[in-house]
């Protein structure tokens, strides 16, 4: 099936608006949330019941999706697909490794840390899932336990969604939504009730999930300020937070992705990296580098085991309440961290792009776990600690808090924290508002400013109606039932994700065949000629008329002999000369582009300067993109009948590549 999106698909594109998915999408959230608040009861009740019913009847199921995502993920990632860009062949990285990390991290996992980093290994330890808590085994087990909640099953949920949706929005110019996954299996269909369906449920999940880390960030806020300063822990308060912190959110979200999200991911990367290293320097260092190595020696000799284990020999509800709610949890917010990824990350290659999200945010994770969820059970297992289990066990949004009461400058840590959960809040907020307009704009992300508001205002409504309507159990079951729907498009889109790789891939080989840059571009039995060319740095006007006056009309020539024997064939150059394309257009298969544009590269060090010249002076290629991107060879110098030579073998080896294909 043809990959490039023909031109409906393109004007499509174009609309500022999905109208479908905007009003339905709107319309279902609005339904849901005003039934849960004018029947908190009834929905408390019901969620409970939908949450049963998914860890009675398909925990197996989320185990499943889970695991298939993680696996598929390292197979993509180093099999010989990995060499292929998230973009034009051509293309390079928008944002510095720095940058791309801080944000993709701050979105995917901020709050989450900040709320579990102490509870869960804590929880874990005094109410393991099956066995006695308090011992040794049961710290060993707790903290293998929070790395696998917390490690590349996580990641690996969010990477394999960003991968497929950067790989068709960038790489074939479709919108950057969730149904653009699915054009290798249904094709134009994508832009019909199917594809309206898959972003309305997309948009459904990344609310709700978004709304859950809200819930978890306020909780903590309100707990913070509490511990510290007296205010009181009600849901009133938690309101007025609510309000608040959305409003901020609101500002990060007017003001844009490089001016916003960007610049507070950095901001609380770098708050997040000091309360670490202030932890462990101020705690059992040496004690903590050592747990830190075994847990992540214990936890990959048990990941097998454990990624399959549904208890299903000695049944617990542990698994509800823990597992299967994460694999729920990441599920949900897949799309809105996958967007978020990928709307980051064009122009790395498969492998650096999967390998990056996987690695590096997860040992930073993992160790951010080993260090605080250690040094609590520390505290407890061998200084007696006993009202910090306490404290935890009755409320785990205080557990940071209680925690940091063991450490000099106490209040200053707990000020710090609770700064840092306020900005996580922010960045994630207003990161999921974008996704969620994109999600409503056909992949977009230059709409009106009241548009993203009102997404940042669902959210907000969103997090406050559901713990108004049943706490923090009402999240997590929106969380968990949410991802339903959803997991079954990413495993079609995993599917359909595959094949366009298979076809991408044999692309590549058949441009291999031959030479791509023939020799006889230069040609010349002269060598002092062709030095000279080599020596000789043409300026944009040079190669304008190159292209004007001989890649033009060698094109209208292959053209005309192409109509001749009935091709649907299209010339086209800009106004300005700096490109002209011939495209052939292959009914129902992928058509054949190409096309030489004139690009700006900096000179060689070393090479002669006119006078008056800038040392830092250019110069202009005629270079060659094909549908895949550059090519990166030049063409300036060349005769028509080179170029004809050149136009007629790279549309060989793309006839080779469609005759492979059938």
């Amino acid at each position: 099936m043809d990959l490039t999106p023909q031109p409906s698909a393109e004007r499509r594109n174009i609309a500022p608006l999905d109208a479908p998915v905007f009003y339905v999408s709107a319309a279902m959230l609005m339904v849901i949330l005003g039934g849960a608040a004018l029947a908190p009861d009834f929905a408390q009740r019901l969620f409970s019941n939908i949450q049963e019913g998914i860890v009675a009847n398909g925990s197996w199921y989320y185990v499943l999706v889970v695991a298939i995502i993680l696996v598929s993920s390292f197979v993509i990632a180093l099999t010989r697909f990995g060499d292929i860009k998230l973009g034009p062949d051509h293309a390079e990285p928008e944002y510095s490794m720095i940058s791309w990390f801080s944000m993709l991290f701050a979105a995917g996992m901020g709050i989450g840390l900040m709320f579990f980093g102490v509870a869960e290994p804590v929880m874990h330890f005094l109410a393991p899932p099956i066995g006695p808590g308090g011992s040794v085994s049961a710290a060993r087990e707790a903290m293998t336990l929070t790395f696998f909640h917390w490690g590349l099953h996580a990641w690996a949920t969010y990477a394999i969604v960003a991968v497929i949706l950067a790989y068709f929005g960038f790489r074939h110019r479709l919108p950057l939504t969730l149904r653009s996954a699915l054009y290798p299996l249904i094709g134009e269909r994508i832009y019909g009730p199917i594809g309206t369906a898959v972003d309305v449920f997309a948009i459904l999940s990344t609310t709700f999930g978004v709304a859950t880390s809200l819930g978890f960030g306020v909780e903590q806020i309100n707990s913070g300020l509490n511990f510290l300063f007296g205010v009181p822990k009600s849901i009133g308060v938690q309101i007025v937070l609510i309000v608040v912190t959305t409003a901020l959110a609101a500002v990060s979200v007017g003001l844009g992705l490089d001016a916003g999200i960007k610049r507070l991911s950095e901001i609380n990367i770098a708050l997040a990296v000091a309360l670490l290293a202030g932890i462990l320097i101020l705690g059992p260092t040496v004690y903590l580098l050592q747990t830190f190595m075994q847990n992540t020696g214990e936890y990959m000799a048990d990941l097998v085991g454990k990624t399959f284990n549904l208890y299903a020999y000695e049944p617990t509800d542990w698994l509800g309440g823990w597992t299967i709610f994460y694999w729920g949890w990441w599920i949900s917010w897949a799309p809105f961290v996958g967007i978020f990824i990928a709307r980051i990350s064009r122009g790395r290659t498969l492998r650096e792009f999967i390998l990056g999200v996987l690695v590096g945010p997860t040992l930073f994770t993992l160790f951010w776990m080993a260090v605080f969820g250690n040094s609590a059970i520390e505290l407890i297992l061998a200084q007696g600690a006993q009202e910090l289990g306490a404290a935890v066990r009755q409320d785990e949004s205080v557990a940071l808090f209680q925690f940091l009461e063991y450490f000099p400058m106490s209040q200053l840590l707990s000020g710090l924290a609770i700064v840092m959960v306020l900005v996580f809040f922010v960045t994630s907020a207003d990161s999921g508002a974008m996704v969620l307009n994109m999600l409503s704009s056909n992949g977009r992300d230059d709409t009106p400013l009241p548009r993203r508001m009102f997404w940042m205002a669902m959210i907000g409504i969103s997090a406050l109606v559901l713990l108004l309507a049943g706490g923090m159990s009402a999240l997590q079951t929106a969380a968990i039932a949410s991802a339903l729907p959803f997991s079954m498009v990413i495993l079609i889109a995993i599917w359909g994700f595959v094949r366009a790789l298979s076809i991408d891939h044999t692309k590549r080989q058949t441009l291999l065949l031959t030479n791509v840059a023939p020799s006889g571009g230069h040609g010349s039995s002269d060598w002092k000629a062709r030095l000279r060319h080599l020596l000789y740095f043409p300026e944009r006007p040079d190669a304008e008329a190159f292209i004007k006056g001989t890649v033009y009309p060698a094109m209208q020539q292959f053209a005309e002999e192409l109509r001749r024997n009935g091709s649907d064939v299209q010339v086209d150059a800009s106004e300005a000369w700096n490109q002209a394309s011939l495209s052939v257009m292959h009914s129902g298969e992928i058509d054949f582009q190409y096309l030489v544009a004139a690009q700006w590269h900096p000179r060689p060090n070393g090479t002669h300067v006119e006078p008056g010249e800038d040392e830092g002076a250019g110069y202009y290629r005629a270079e060659v993109h094909l549908n895949e991107g550059s090519q990166d060879y030049d063409l300036m110098g060349w005769t028509q009948q080179q170029v004809l030579h050149d136009l007629l073998e790279q549309y060989e080896k793309h006839l080779h590549f469609l005759h492979v294909l059938r």
